[in-house]
């Protein structure tokens, strides 16, 4: 039985319980818009975050100054419109920090300092606000002990949320995945620090997990075999998170020696949790909302820019000025990349995919510089705009090409996880014509380790890249 049948069968359970007219018609007027906003990351908890917070505001203020009608300096409509922007503040900020993405049952990361990070970012974007619209969204003081006090309230609402799910949803049930021995260590550990788990089923093979998932309706999967890993991806790890798995490797301490970072504690056992997905959700937009402000803000630079060195092209080798491509996007879509044409017409007269070299006798000599310069690029800010591509990512490749690495590089496809991007760490790390494969390396790296700081770092390097024409 497919892992999917698992949603199905619950569904049908719900469907065949009879409901009267009017709840079904009130279900049937609220699932659609609420299963959009889960979609774009809404959460419930969300909401509570905001109720929360705004409720801090106001009793700090009243233990401070009393009932509203006694507050100094502003009437009490202004202290309210101050709150209300502030709650919109944080909980935009506590989105963008990561704060709703959804957790594994299972060794969950502590949220104290999580929440300190996303409190204090929050107080600073207050200082912001209070540049633009010259005015505290609250006294000085009562943001100070805001500052102390709302990274607790925040802790404490999912301490909540955990509880209300575990009671609605029962003990996580566990599926253990390796030697006989390393299972019954496991089931030791389980049951002697983890009570919110218990094991269901084991297995020996995980090309079995299928199987003992459907039968013992599992909710959670570890895989105690280190060397395994390689016999569940891409399949069936894709199905278990689409079925809404948690699926779970424990680490050695050699793989601990590579660095990792995020590991999770589980019955007292070192885990790491996999994902065929590496970015979540509430990065990829606050990617995007960079991108789209960086490119806005420096459009009076790129764009006389960009109008320059087309006349330049026109002028050095006539029409076309621009050269239109399909290439690979994010989640293997294609799209149209435009750059400036740097080789004669009709480089590919063949139709044959080739892959350009440092000394490829297609380049128009006066416009060599151009691509050691990565001039011929500017084009696809258009491309960043659109939102087909980002200003820093894995370089977009041809659909044919991307065919070919795949055969010959397992997991390439990682790389479309975001936007492809005008420049990324393959291209300040590596070389013109560092291979496939070790690109890939620097790819999944910067995917692994993204923050809108590493995007910073990688474009000032490429401006370093530019100037000293490195290739």
């Amino acid at each position: 039985m497919a892992i999917g049948s698992r949603i199905s069968e619950v569904e049908s359970a719900v469907s065949s319980r009879p409901f009267p007219a009017w709840a079904e018609w009130i279900v049937s007027l609220f699932s659609r818009p609420l299963s959009w906003l889960w979609d774009r990351g809404f959460r419930m908890l969300g909401l509570l975050d905001a109720v929360a917070l705004f409720a801090l505001m106001m009793t700090i203020s009243l233990v401070r100054f009393g009932l509203p009608g006694s507050w100094p300096t502003y009437p009490f409509s202004h202290y309210v419109i101050g709150f209300s922007i502030a709650t919109a503040i944080h909980a935009t900020v506590n989105y963008f920090t990561g704060l709703y993405e959804r957790e594994p049952r299972l060794g969950r990361k502590p949220w104290l300092p999580r929440t300190i990070i996303a409190t204090a970012v929050g107080v600073g974007v207050q200082g912001v606000a209070f540049v633009v619209l010259d005015r505290y969204l609250m006294p000085r003081v009562n943001l100070a002990i805001f500052l102390a006090l709302a990274s607790f309230v925040l802790v404490f609402n999912r301490g909540v949320a955990r509880r209300l799910t575990v009671r609605r949803q029962g003990p996580a049930r566990v599926i253990l995945a390796g030697d006989n021995e390393s299972m019954d260590l496991a089931s030791q550990h389980l049951a002697a620090t983890d009570r919110s788990a218990i094991v269901t089923g084991r297995v020996h093979r995980p090309h079995r997990l299928v199987d003992a998932i459907t039968e013992s309706e599992a909710t959670d999967v570890l895989l105690l075999d280190v060397t395994a890993f390689g016999s569940v991806y891409p399949e069936p790890l894709n199905s278990l998170e689409l079925a809404g798995l948690g699926f779970l490797q424990r680490v050695s301490a050699r793989e601990t020696l590579l660095g990792l970072r995020s590991v999770r504690e589980i019955g007292g056992m070192p885990f790491v949790a996999l994902r065929s997905h590496t970015v979540p959700a509430h990065k990829v937009r606050l990617k995007r909302v960079f991108d789209v402000m960086v490119t806005v803000v420096f459009a009076p630079l790129w764009v006389p820019l960009t109008a320059a060195v087309a006349l330049y092209v026109k002028v050095a080798a006539g029409g076309p000025v621009m050269y239109r491509q399909v290439r690979v996007g994010r989640n293997g879509e294609t799209f149209e990349c435009v750059k400036f044409r740097t080789m004669v017409a009709n480089a590919e007269e063949d139709g044959q995919a080739r892959l350009a070299t440092l000394d490829d006798d297609r380049i128009i000599p006066k416009l060599r510089w151009m691509r050691s310069m990565r001039a011929d690029e500017l084009p696809q800010l258009w491309n960043v705009l659109r939102g087909e591509m980002s200003l820093v990512g894995p370089r977009p490749e041809r659909p044919e090409l991307v065919s070919e690495i795949t055969k010959r590089v397992p997991g390439y496809v990682r790389r479309n996880e975001l936007p492809p991007g005008l420049t990324g760490l393959a291209q300040v790390e590596g070389r013109y014509g560092t291979d496939a494969e070790f690109k890939l390396g620097y790819d999944i790296q910067y995917l692994v380790n993204w923050s809108l700081v590493t995007d910073i770092q990688i474009l000032l390097r490429t401006v370093w890249v530019v100037l000293s024409r490195r290739v």
